[in-house]
Formats: C-alpha cells, structure tokens, sequence
C-alpha cells in the first residue's frame, strides 16, 4: 500500500546539472560551450546554464546542449552519444520522460583543452 506524505518538486537548475555532467563524460567531448545564444535568453529560455538549456512541458524534459568537440572525431556518433548519455541519466536519476535532446556543437578545439 502506497501512502502519498507529499510531493517532491525537483528544481530545472537539477536538470541542467545532471545534463552538463551526462554530456561531460562523452569521449570526443572536449567541453561544454560556456554559453547559450543569447537570442534563446531573449525569447524566454529560463532554465539555462553553462552550455546547456532545459525546458519542461507537460512532465516531458526537452534539453538543447551546446559542446565543443575534439578534433578528428565521428561529430555525428558523438552527437547521438551525448543524447543517449543525457537521456539516460535524466531517466535514471529523475525518473521524468525525455522528450528530446537536441546537440550543437558549436567549435571545435585544435589542441587539448588542458593546454588551451
């Protein structure tokens, strides 16, 4: 038997954390772009942080990541990969529905980035 003592209320902020450390851990990753466009501030994304974005609507997460990505890599795979990663951890660690996870990769790095 169920009981219901309340409910719990997870912050967007939670999600764009989980979302950065999910992505973060992608080989061929270099590094999440330190900013969103700016024209997606304006129109009135709040929930944003470091290179990634966060929408909630009708208990489905909607996630736009931007990263930066080493060079000589499969860009594609890479991509599909940080949506699977951030996919999984959202699920596994929130328990809410991903409605879609959308890649930019918005530059590429020439060198390593501890060298940068």
């Amino acid at each position: 038997m169920e009981q219901h003592l309340g409910k719990v209320t997870i912050a967007p902020n939670v999600l764009v954390t989980i979302a950065q450390k999910a992505a973060a851990t992608v080989p061929g990753v270099a590094c999440l772009y330190e900013t969103v466009p700016s024209m997606k501030r304006l129109l009135g994304f709040q929930t944003v942080g470091q290179g990634v974005e966060v929408r909630v609507e009708d208990d489905q997460v909607a996630i736009d990541v931007y990263v930066v990505a080493h060079r000589g890599i499969d860009l594609l795979q890479t991509g599909r990969e940080v949506q699977r990663e951030i996919t999984r951890a959202i699920e596994d660690i929130v328990g809410k529905a991903v409605r879609e996870v959308n890649v930019h990769v918005e530059d590429v790095v020439l060198e390593p980035v501890a060298e940068r």
